[in-house]
């Protein structure tokens, strides 16, 4: 074979290979709702209870709506005084999907509470009574960020240790996420432990200059909700009418998280904190069996965020499950 003859068939191909390539990467990557098992149209949604293990009458009200699918994911505060009656529930309700709500701050001012591992091993995040400062600012002006990442990964561990499966992780009031460089230590935390994690969605970051954490949690195989619907309804009188609103806003074919604080109406809970009602009223409105039959009638598929970890550790969609072993 002469060198002319030798030279057009290398070319030929490696221009094969090359475009090959090329349209390999130009084909549109499967969305989230896809790659756990879904057509591509589906709402997916995740409803998780935050604040577990704050108190007693958060407690009972968070597992009754896990029990009966108000819910499908909850996280637990691990430093709060209830955490192990929280543990406690979790194994005697194995079916519950349980992540750690990773927590800074202690916002009550009749109730705190302070790092798991202790003042002395963490002092920049503590005031001067040894309790997590009492909103998020101060923890940016003052915690150190290796004290941070040394008492999140602490409070994860003990869970863990408590005998929880852990399948998520996010944020009490936001603080690992706010400011960029708490959302990275986040990211790379729920890397290290194969966890996913809440995060807002790709247009609010954007907006706010973080459209690159998206991308770096994609690049590491860190999932996440497509979107994150915050806020409360304005007053307890509009909280049906409130919720119904937001939930014919889930989008199709993107995986959606709703959080809810669950409470009971009790004298623990009022003295605790300020908002009582507004959690009561909450945990009453997604524990109506009418409820889920109204998000069934909007079309929406419930997971929790055990399918987001089954899929980031095993490569493939989790077999369906229903939310909701027990009735009331």
């Amino acid at each position: 074979m002469s060198n002319h003859v030798l030279f057009i068939l290398t070319f030929v191909l490696i221009f094969m290979i090359t475009t090959i390539t090329i349209a390999q990467d130009t084909q549109p990557k499967p969305s989230l709702v896809e790659r756990l098992g879904f057509s591509p149209g589906t709402k997916v949604l995740i409803i998780n209870a935050d604040d577990f293990g704050m108190n007693h009458a958060t407690n009972m009200a968070t597992i009754r709506a896990l029990r009966v699918g108000g819910v499908t994911s909850a996280t637990v505060m691990v430093p709060c005084p209830w955490f192990m009656e929280a543990v406690k529930l979790v194994k005697e309700n194995p079916k519950a999907s349980i992540g750690v709500h990773t927590t800074l701050t202690s916002e009550w001012s009749s109730y705190k509470w302070g790092p798991v591992l202790g003042r002395t091993a963490v002092p920049s995040l503590c005031d001067e009574m040894g309790y997590f400062y009492g909103d998020v600012p101060f923890v940016y002006l003052n915690a150190k960020p290796e004290d941070v990442e040394k008492e999140v990964r602490a409070q994860i561990d003990k869970a863990l240790l408590a005998g929880i499966d852990v399948t998520h992780i996010d944020s009490h009031m936001g603080t690992m996420q706010y400011a960029p460089g708490y959302h990275e230590i986040y990211i790379k935390i729920a890397k290290d432990y194969n966890l996913p994690c809440r995060m807002a969605g790709r247009e609010l970051m954007k907006k706010y200059g973080g459209e690159y954490l998206i991308d770096k949690a994609d690049e590491l195989g860190v999932l996440h909700p497509d979107e994150l619907f915050m806020d409360d309804p304005p007053s307890i009188e509009a909280t049906e009418s409130w919720w119904k609103e937001r939930l014919s806003q889930i989008p199709a074919g993107k995986v959606s998280e709703i959080y809810i604080h669950c409470g009971e109406l009790t004298p623990e809970m009022k003295a605790t904190t300020g908002s009582a009602g507004r959690r009561t009223a909450d945990t009453e409105f997604f524990c109506k069996p009418e409820t889920r039959e109204y998000i069934k009638s909007l079309g929406i598929e419930l997971i929790s965020y055990k399918e987001l970890r089954y899929l980031q550790r095993e490569g493939k969609p989790m077999p369906r499950v229903e939310y909701g072993w027990a009735k009331e």
